[in-house]
């Protein structure tokens, strides 16, 4: 039986809805990330160009779409418009330009046929494609370094999918294919944990180097690396086995390398009571944790087990319903005097300023996972 049956997940959403609400009411044009003395302010956002500048978007679209309140529509859309000034500076922008239009331009188009929403997504397709190495077929990553690939990629590579399908050209999904072969191939390890990041060595198609990235160090285990990569393959299974064939691939071989990665990180998040840490091999000592991560994967198991026969999918419900319960038992602040609703998020190890804070993708995907347990939920990816 499910942890979190549906009178909870409704009990849930409602609290997401009201608080939400009061935000959106609050914030005015600003667009969160993470609270600064409680509150989401002008202070406390990034750059246009900040890749997590689509996640509440995506809230709000998601909310649009589960409880059709014009409140979430117009504001989501506000932050599409805002985002046009990045494509005008065009030099902050990188691969995880998926983020930022998936969640703003692509769902306006999907939920309300926006056409000129249509276009923007587009256009971001377009820069995303540009960034693949069709020499060693991977999409480079950020900008200030040359033939760096990360884990990440794997969740803009939906943008493309998207694109082609819109577009019929396709480009798109040949380079999300390729790049998701590549990913497999030089980041993620045999017992199913994965690299942040690696140096391509662009001459042979392999990895020269594998810093630490945002995990521990080179050689640990991110494990919002290995929450990315989750999701990302389930999604590639979801978009990409059609094309299969074509690229030399089994069927459902993205499939396969989700529940490999899935298999490794449910092994682990139940040693530290579904509370992933931030690195499944840091020392004992800080003891830090990324709620993030763990919601992350949750999306990911949920959309695996809709691809597995019946027999398995006990597996990846039961442990995303222990990830979801666990977390809003611990981390959820449903006071409406403060901005965040999941704390216990920590963008980096190294950064210590960044640990057991809200971050806006932490209730992105909380909220998209209450969403896809009640059946509310629409294909934002």
């Amino acid at each position: 039986m499910p942890i979190i049956d549906h009178c909870r997940a409704e009990a849930i959403l409602s609290k997401i809805l009201a608080k939400t609400t009061v935000t959106c009411e609050r914030i005015g044009d600003n667009i969160p990330y993470t609270p600064l003395n409680g509150r989401y302010s002008a202070e406390s956002e990034k750059d246009l160009a900040w890749w997590c500048n689509g996640f509440f978007a995506g809230m709000l679209w998601q909310l649009y779409h589960a409880s059709k309140d014009e409140i979430f529509r117009k504001k989501a859309e506000n932050i599409e418009r805002r985002l046009d000034e990045t494509f005008h500076d065009f030099v902050g922008l990188h691969h995880d330009v998926g983020f930022m239009w998936l969640h703003t331009a692509v769902a306006n188009y999907r939920l309300t046929g926006n056409e000129q929403s249509k276009k923007r997504g587009l256009h971001a397709a377009s820069i995303l494609a540009g960034r693949y190495d069709p020499e060693a077929y991977f999409i480079n990553a950020w900008n200030h370094h040359r033939g760096w690939t990360i884990i990440d990629t794997m969740m803009n590579l939906p943008l493309l999918h998207w694109a082609a399908q819109i577009d019929r050209q396709p480009h798109y999904k040949y380079i999300a294919m390729e790049h998701a072969i590549t990913a497999n191939e030089i980041l993620v390890r045999h017992d199913g944990s994965v690299a942040h990041l690696a140096v391509m060595d662009r001459k042979t198609g392999k990895a020269s180097e594998y810093p630490a990235g945002q995990g521990y160090a080179s050689g640990s285990s991110w494990t919002r690396g290995t929450a990315w990569a989750i999701y990302g393959y389930a999604l590639s299974h979801l978009h990409g086995n059609d094309a299969a064939s074509d690229h030399h691939l089994k069927d459902g071989e993205f499939l396969g390398y989700a529940k490999q990665l899935a298999h490794y990180f449910i092994a682990n998040v139940a040693q530290t009571g579904w509370i992933a840490p931030i690195d499944f091999r840091q020392p004992a000592e800080p003891e830090v944790f990324d709620t993030t991560a763990g919601l992350i994967a949750a999306c990911g198991l949920l959309e695996i087990a809709k691809h597995v026969d019946e027999h398995e999918k006990a597996l990846y419900i039961n442990a995303a319903h222990n990830i979801i319960a666990s977390t809003e038992t611990k981390w959820a602040d449903w006071s409406h005097n403060s901005d965040g609703i999941i704390g216990g998020g920590s963008e980096s190890y190294g950064n210590p300023n960044t640990h057991h804070v809200p971050i806006i993708y932490g209730d992105y995907f909380f909220t998209e996972a209450i969403l896809r347990i009640l059946g509310k939920e629409f294909l934002i990816w």
